[in-house]
């Protein structure tokens, strides 16, 4: 555990929200590294804070790093930017990030899959859910379907 944290100071590291960002960026860069915050957002949590945008990482306090966790996770920032829109089970606005994130996800599809939508059937067969083309496209091993070379004909017969 010493060890890692000599790594993280040595290389300025700064862990926010699960995630190890290099000191060296700017706030704006910087937040983008965490899964589920988007240029948008980060943007958006530089103006509601008044964190400089170019303001290093490292140069954050404690403070402003509890700030920024904290306004993700609240209801604060406008409805169009935040990545979980009415939720199906709670009807709340929320922004997730990090494992929750991967794990609405999953939960998302096996909640598709169990009631047999269009989008879950086409999970279950292993085939693109949003109305990509499939004849030239997600080939895998085994017989594809497209485009296929005819026989070649028999040699002409000499007399």
């Amino acid at each position: 555990m010493a060890e890692r944290k000599e790594k993280i100071q040595e290389e300025g590291l700064i862990r926010i929200g699960g995630t190890d960002i290099p000191g060296k960026m700017a706030v704006y860069a910087g937040l983008t590294k965490i899964k589920g915050i988007s240029w948008t957002m980060s943007n958006a949590i530089c103006k509601t804070l008044n964190i400089s945008r170019n303001k290093k990482i490292s140069e954050l306090t404690e403070k402003e790093h509890n700030e920024i966790l904290d306004l993700v996770k609240s209801e604060k920032l406008p409805a169009w930017l935040l990545n979980r829109k009415k939720d199906p089970e709670t009807g709340v606005n929320k922004h997730l990030i990090m494992t929750e994130l991967d794990l609405q996800k999953e939960f998302d599809i096996r909640r598709l899959k169990k009631i047999k939508s269009y989008k879950g059937v086409r999970h279950i067969q292993g085939q693109p859910v949003r109305g990509q083309r499939t004849r030239s496209h997600f080939r895998r091993k085994g017989p594809s379907v497209g485009v296929k070379r005819g026989a070649k004909p028999a040699p002409a017969a000499k007399k």
